[in-house]
């Protein structure tokens, strides 16, 4: 396995493919992170087309177990916010 891409090295890549500036594809990268938490927290859903969708879920209370002490512990309900990735992706990297 190769080294993972940096944030410098995919804004220069995606400004070379697009013929944008560093600084726009930055802008946008940064517009569509904004849109996606927006819509998940009012809508519960944010899908990208091609890449999967980001999903609000509930999650129940349940009984959890310390793995040091083996004690039961009582684990509170709450809400996750999980990311399905879209078939198409699954195909085209698997």
């Amino acid at each position: 396995m190769g080294k993972k891409m940096t944030k410098s090295q995919l804004l220069t890549m995606l400004a070379e493919k697009t013929n944008l500036s560093k600084k726009e594809v930055a802008n946008l990268l940064d517009e569509l992170a904004s849109l996606a938490y927006k819509e998940v927290k009012k809508n519960g859903e944010f899908a990208l087309p091609g890449f999967g969708k980001l999903v609000k879920v509930r999650r129940k209370a349940r009984i959890g177990r310390n793995p040091a002490t083996g004690e039961e512990i009582k684990i509170p309900a709450k809400t996750v916010v999980k990311f399905r990735l879209a078939k198409a992706a699954k195909e085209a990297v698997l």
